[in-house]
């Protein structure tokens, strides 16, 4: 590929305006790295008040956007100097909650319409472009992006590519079969051939049957999802399109994540240094209630409270972890019941299990570099990004051997750690004995100085960068752009 390549990347989500899990993670990075090759990325996202808030006072028109009449656009720039396009429609999108939920975290009632308005701008922008730029490829992220290539197909006079990342296959965006045509689609595409989903209206099976070609986010998930017990349904259509079907690990932003110049930490550190890390587990421990103890390892996880990440099996796990002096230390939410639960664990072991409820950055930091160990024991994982921020801390992962948790972690193994390619502690059950028999390793690797040693040393020094990653999507784009003039 040249380079010259224009990508509008469509999405609900892009760190550090919005974001909810590695999605935001994901586009607020890949277009950045895009356009250090000199691949002209930009992004189309929703009108939220962070995102407008970004946006200067002037507005294009863009007009007869389908159903939805004339739509009002704003442009403006990220703060790593990605074009945004954001869609101003403050009806739909600012207003108090989530990017996809209310302050009772009750999904919105018109999602359906919120997000059918951003894949039809965006099929409209590929159509007619936008102030004199027009995409060669448009990359639509997730279900919510999920009806910009049927939107493609049904009624644009150009073939426009279309690449469709999954980031998550059990988000499906699954609506009333009424809603096909009121949002612009042709009664003909709710077909089994189209949109139509067990008798609902799935934005992400729209996506995968109508894209030109699809990603996901690691190549055993993408195995993974071609299977029953992944493919949450679409199993059958993802296998039919294997040959379009492309698993890239993502990436992780080295300057967010670098314990040498992380300005949360108490104390920066590095492969060659270690000694800042310590003060980091010293300030973890205070900021959650532990016992301030150098000598007593510590087990953090990061984690929305999901069935997904298997925190059920650390909570079983618990009171074997202490009875080997260890530590727990959590941050995260999501079920308002399992986030009750986990104050009452805490509750229950006062000094030896710390619970923070929320998302803070700081804390998120924190957990990385002040464990001594990072509990990951996720029933499916479709990329992850804490395993590689956890390595790159020095805090050796314990994962389970699922989707991008299976890419990116190296089990430690006595002949890997020998020749210093162990990196972390795979187990392959989602049950708590399994779990507890990798904690166990880790906790007789931690008391082997050398062996430790090499683990954390082979985990700070892997490459990470969404440089790999951003090369292989050119090549994904150059693919679906073979057959076109440019």
């Amino acid at each position: 590929m040249d380079g010259g390549r224009r990508v509008l990347h469509v999405t609900s989500e892009c760190a550090p305006l919005v974001k909810t899990g590695g999605l935001g993670d994901v586009v607020g990075a890949l277009p950045a790295a895009l356009r250090a090759t000199g691949t002209d990325a930009r992004v189309l996202i929703p009108g939220y008040a962070s995102v407008l808030a970004i946006v200067g006072p002037e507005r294009i028109v863009l007009p007869d956007v389908g159903p939805f009449g004339d739509v009002r656009l704003a442009m403006g720039t990220l703060p790593h100097g990605v074009p945004v396009i954001a869609i101003d429609a403050p009806e739909l999108y600012v207003r108090p909650g989530g990017p996809y939920v209310d302050a009772d975290g009750q999904e919105f009632k018109d999602n359906a319409w919120r997000f059918a308005l951003l894949g039809c701008v965006a099929a409209h922008i590929a159509e007619r472009g936008l102030e004199g730029w027009k995409p060669h490829v448009v990359h639509a992220h997730d279900w919510q992006a999920g009806l910009t290539p049927a939107y493609l197909k049904w009624w644009g006079k150009h073939h426009v590519p279309c690449v469709v990342t999954i980031h998550n296959l059990a988000y499906q965006g699954a609506f009333s079969p009424d809603l096909v045509t009121a949002v612009g689609l042709p009664a003909a595409a709710y077909d089994m051939h189209g949109v139509e989903f067990y008798g609902r209206f799935s934005f992400l099976k729209a996506a995968l049957y109508y894209a030109d070609a699809i990603t996901t986010v690691s190549p055993t998930y993408a195995w993974e999802i071609q299977r029953p017990l992944g493919g949450m349904g679409l199993e059958g259509l993802l296998s039919y399109r294997s040959g379009s079907l492309h698993g890239i690990v993502n990436g992780i932003d080295e300057d967010a994540w670098d314990p040498a110049t992380d300005a949360l930490l108490p104390a920066t550190y590095s492969v060659s240094d270690l000694s800042g890390k310590q003060a980091s587990k010293a300030e973890l421990q205070r900021a959650l209630g532990l016992e301030v103890r150098a000598d007593a390892p510590v087990f953090g996880t990061v984690a929305r409270f999901t069935w997904q990440k298997g925190l059920d099996l650390v909570a079983e796990v618990i009171p074997r972890l202490l009875s080997r002096g260890a530590q727990v230390a959590i941050v995260g939410s999501g079920d308002h019941a399992e986030e009750s639960r986990w104050h009452g664990i805490a509750a229950a072991y006062p000094g030896k299990v710390g619970v923070y409820v929320g998302f803070d950055e700081r804390m998120a930091h924190l957990i990385e570099a002040g464990s001594d160990a990072f509990l990951m024991p996720s029933r499916f994982e479709p990329c992850g990004m804490n395993q590689m921020y956890s390595q790159r801390y020095g805090t050796p992962p314990i994962v389970r051997r699922t989707g991008g948790l299976a890419d990116t972690v190296v089990d430690a193994q006595p002949e890997a750690v020998a020749r210093g390619a162990a990196t972390g502690f795979v187990f392959d059950a989602p049950t708590a004995g399994d779990l507890m028999e990798s904690c166990d390793r880790a906790l007789a690797a931690l008391r082997d100085p050398g062996a430790w040693g090499r683990i954390t040393r082979a985990g700070m020094q892997r490459d990470f960068s969404w440089r790999e990653s951003a090369r292989r999507y050119l090549t994904v784009y150059d693919t679906v752009c073979a057959s076109l003039p440019f």
